[in-house]
């Protein structure tokens, strides 16, 4: 039933509208996209922030969709006011990578929940509209861009060579109570490089397998033009990066992606316009097996070496030469794969042997828009209506064959190490073809249609409103086999909204926003809700008291208040109905007679048909206003409670024996609460000081989040989660070492498994009870920073630009455990630092353990460190030459331009926070290009 209430409306807005929502013409920074339409900037009353991309995009070349916008929009961190938000490009729901920068007019970042009204459910965690270009009323134009550059990692870990680990292991299993694993003469031989194959030192860091830098390059080409009844725009891209390993396959590695877009608006008659977009994606990656970064965090530098020479066996053995003379993979003629029988596979043999992958992304993106004017019905009275429709396709190519490695038996003859036998594991098996290793689809679909009426009386009374009916769907499908599963149900979003608009004299506004808003998440009868929103505003500038204040250029005040239903956080369909696990040869209850039983293993949760629809209540304040023609600033305090969040715990609520050994019969229901608030601002400073044209920006936002509402009961007070923050980290209290065996003795018992030894980390027993467990923990502050800050800088002098942006957080804290492995993973230099009895006093890491250790591994002060960090993300200078140099010529302009991206940042914790652990290392890109117009 409710599927044929979805498919029934959707089919309505379809035949009302054939078409759905796609942006509006973009006139400037004085036009602010924002919910199903446009508004002038001194008229926005909502919280509301933009972007013009396009100027942006002379300043800096930096190509990522929605980069350096924390330099520029107040409250956005990657997130809103500390929520996922929705990506609208041209109107549709997509992804923001299905869109590069250059193809981008403006950006929005909807805010505050009165502005998100019209788009129901889906945006009740905030909207950013991207915008892209469109054609405009002028002769053909073509811009060309190029940009070329390279990739430079800023640091590796600093892992421990051969003869360092295995000195440490030792001391390990000494600890241990074990014998030593490793020989002195092994460690000694490791040490001095006598022979890198019989005493490997294994480095996944070296110029062996990583090259200095990975190039990269771009290029882009516009054209775009029209007349006064049609307008067009076309934007061609391709873009390379080459993979930073060399070493086999993946020295082949890259991503290749190109991208065509286009749009035509066409004026039919002075009453009808039409708009079509249509964009094509190609996104290709290549790589070669295995996972190169993750086991260069893990695979011990003297396991393994990756290759045997041929040289050093022994030529008389008919064994030997029979492997060599057989094997599908002799490495350049001169060595043979290396392994051992615990490690039958490495990312050094898998990247020579075991073939590749080519992942491929297919995208195409089309809509089609209709307006109408309507006036002769109703004087300012228009109609819109929208369709689109995208598929997004993934699949793999892949090349896989099975190889043999080879364990050494080392030997000493005449004086020199040869290998005098090998044992071959697992078998040479060739493989002629390529075939499909993953395949996925998804579809979305989206409908729109629009009246808008717009009329002013007597020059003072402003009026406006607008009736919307929209929904999208998506669809995702996968090959059975493959990885990724389809989606049984589609995720839908559908609602009406209407929203009235006055403001008299462009100084008094008032706006009254609802939306309808219905969801097949919820049992019938729960589906539809009513969210309503208003905002007051008023322009004091415009009073006569201030209007002639020579100083003051703007000043505005508004408030609005807003109650969503959503249902966002309902993560999944049919959450409402009870749920039975089914087994056909196990379980708690037999229920089928015969011979072969059947049986329900487990209830996994009971029937609530009362779910309902999270509600988030927001309030809001800004104040704006301009000075001196040269100083902007505005301020939004914002306040909002979400409630009605999903909980199965319920423990306050349900007896204990509702969830038990036979199963969990605790239904889900609506009643944790949260509440977020805080402040964001954007001030702005721009003047000219005789040839030079400064302007600064400064953006920033401080916010508390709270778990105000939870379902919990714990022993002691300071266990309750609400009344913390949403990212509190919770952990224990780390009191230092255990300096003896005496005193672990007469400490309380930490029982997190394994013997505790001097040496290993103590924690405090908060409730004293006289054991340290899970009941000990205590809030040490939030994962992340309330505070965070955007910067950007534009400088220009004669034809020269500089351009500088960055962001910075304070506040948040981050635990340090990746830098150091436990038990017999390779370790980097901070094991240095371990607890030994001589360096007690001065030890900065636990002692050494052959086990996981998971004593000192809890969360704890012992690891926590402040993420205050600030990082300069993008600097570049432009040089436009004169336009005398072009006169009589086809070329209109040219720059050229140079910079870099993710400069510096400036942290006590920048080693740290620069190194990545088991994945490809951070990068500083630096980069020259040109932009011409013909």
């Amino acid at each position: 039933m409710n599927t044929k209430i979805n498919i029934g409306c959707m089919a309505l807005f379809m035949a009302l509208s054939g078409a759905t929502a796609s942006a509006q013409e973009v006139t400037g920074d004085s036009i602010i996209n924002v919910a199903f339409g446009q508004v002038a900037k001194e008229d926005l009353i909502h919280a509301v922030s933009t972007v013009n991309k396009n100027k942006l995009s002379h300043e800096s070349a930096d190509n990522g969709t929605l980069s350096l916008l924390s330099s520029f929009v107040g409250g956005y961190n990657g997130n809103i006011w500390g929520q996922a938000p929705l990506i609208m490009i041209d109107g549709v729901p997509r992804d923001a990578s299905m869109v590069n920068a250059s193809e981008i007019e403006s950006i929005s970042v909807l805010k505050g929940a009165a502005a998100n009204t019209l788009y129901g459910s889906a945006g009740a965690k905030g909207v950013i509209l991207i915008t892209t270009k469109r054609g405009m009323e002028s002769p053909l134009t073509i811009d060309v861009r190029g940009t070329a550059g390279f990739a430079i990692p800023k640091r590796f870990p600093n892992y421990l060579n051969s003869a360092a680990y295995m000195n440490l292991y030792n001391e390990a299993c000494a600890n241990d109570g074990i014998q030593a694993l490793y020989s002195q003469d092994a460690i000694y031989q490791s040490s001095i490089g006598s022979n890198p194959y019989r005493y490997p030192d294994l480095n996944f860091y070296s110029d062996e397998y990583l090259r200095d830098f990975a190039a990269s390059a771009d290029g882009i080409v516009e054209i775009y033009g029209g007349n006064n009844s049609t307008h067009y725009y076309v934007n061609l891209g391709v873009d390379y990066g080459q993979s930073i390993i060399k070493v086999g396959e993946h020295k082949d590695g890259h991503d290749l992606n190109f991208n065509i877009r286009g749009n035509v608006d066409m004026k039919i008659s002075n009453k009808l316009k039409a708009t079509t977009n249509a964009a094509f994606l190609v996104m290709d990656n290549y790589t070669g097996r295995g996972n190169f970064f993750g086991e260069a965090g893990s695979l011990r530098p003297n396991w393994i070496a990756p290759l045997l020479p041929i040289s050093m066996m022994d030529p008389n053995n008919s064994k030997i030469q029979d492997y060599i003379s057989t094997s599908n993979h002799l490495i350049d003629g001169k060595y043979l794969l290396g392994g051992t029988t615990s490690n039958q596979t490495n990312a050094i043999s898998e990247a020579l042997a075991a073939g590749y992958t080519r992942q491929k992304y297919r995208k195409f993106l089309f809509d089609v828009a209709l307006e109408a004017d309507l006036s002769g019905l109703t004087q300012g009275l228009s109609f819109r209506a929208d369709y689109s429709v995208d598929y997004n396709a993934h699949y793999s190519e892949a090349y896989a064959q099975s190889y043999a490695v080879y364990q050494p038996t080392w030997g000493n003859i005449n004086g020199q190490d040869m290998i005098i036998d090998l044992q071959k594991i697992n078998e040479d098996k060739s493989s002629t073809s390529e075939y499909v290793g993953q395949s996925t689809y998804y579809q979305t679909m989206m409908l729109s249609a629009q009246f808008d009426y717009a009329r002013t009386f007597n020059s003072l009374h402003n009026v406006g409103a607008t009736l919307v009916g929209w929904g999208f769907q998506k669809q995702l499908s996968a090959d059975e086999g493959h990885s990724g599963e389809g989606s049984y149900h589609r995720t839908s979003n559908l609602n009406l909204g209407l929203r009235a608009t006055y403001n008299y004299a462009h100084r008094y506004y008032v706006d009254l926003t609802g939306a309808l808003v219905h969801s097949s998440r919820l049992p019938e009868g729960k589906r539809n809700a009513f969210s309503p929103s208003a905002t007051i505003a008023w322009r004091l500038s415009q009073e006569e008291f201030l209007k002639d204040v020579e100083w003051l250029n703007e000043l505005k005040l508004s408030a609005s208040y807003a109650n969503l239903h959503q249902d966002l956080d309902i993560s999944d369909f049919y959450m409402y109905k009870s749920d039975y696990q089914f087994s056909p040869s196990s379980g708690w209850y037999q229920w089928k007679d015969g011979t072969v039983g059947g049986s329900t293993s487990t209830s996994k949760r009971g029937e609530n048909d009362q779910l309902s629809y999270v509600t988030n209540k927001e309030i809001r304040v800004s104040l704006g206003g301009k000075i001196f023609d040269s100083f902007s600033l505005t301020v939004d305090y914002f306040n909002t409670k979400t409630s009605g969040l999903l909980t199965q715990g319920a423990s306050t609520i349900y007896p204990s024996f509702y969830n038990s050994s036979l199963g969990n019969f605790l239904p889900y229901i609506n009643f944790n609460e949260d509440t977020r608030n805080g402040f964001d601002f954007e001030a702005n400073y721009n003047h000219r000081f005789g040839a030079v044209d400064v302007n600064l920006g400064v953006v920033g936002m401080y916010y508390k989040s709270k778990a105000t509402k939870r379902d919990e009961v714990w022993q002691e007070d300071y266990l309750y989660r609400e009344g913390h923050a949403l990212d509190a980290a919770w952990g224990y209290i780390c009191e230092g070492f255990f300096k003896s065996e005496e005193e672990i003795a007469s400490a309380p018992k930490q029982q997190f498994g394994g013997t505790v030894r001097p040496g290993d980390l103590r924690y405090r027993d908060v409730n004293q009870d006289g054991v340290v467990n899970s009941l000990d923990q205590v809030d040490l502050g939030n994962w992340g920073a309330p505070f965070y800050y955007g910067l950007n800088l534009s400088v220009k002098w004669n034809n020269f630009t500089l351009f500088a942006a960055g962001a910075g957080r304070h506040g948040g804290h981050f635990f340090r455990t990746n830098d150091y492995m436990r038990g017999t993973s390779k370790f980097t230099d901070v094991a240095l630092g371990r607890w030994t009895p001589a360096t007690a006093a001065n030890a900065t890491y636990p002692r050494l353990t052959t086990t996981n250790g998971d004593n000192n591994y809890q969360t704890s002060t012992f690891w926590m460190a402040d993420d205050n960090a600030f990082t300069l993300d993008n600097v570049q200078l432009t040089y436009d030459l004169p336009q005398t140099v072009f006169s009589n010529c086809f070329i209109n302009g040219l720059s050229v331009y140079g910079g870099a991206t993710s400069v510096f940042m400036i942290s006590k914790e920048r080693k740290y926070l620069e190194t990545n652990y088991g994945s490809a290392p951070q990068c500083r890109t630096l980069y020259l290009g040109f932009k011409l117009k013909i």
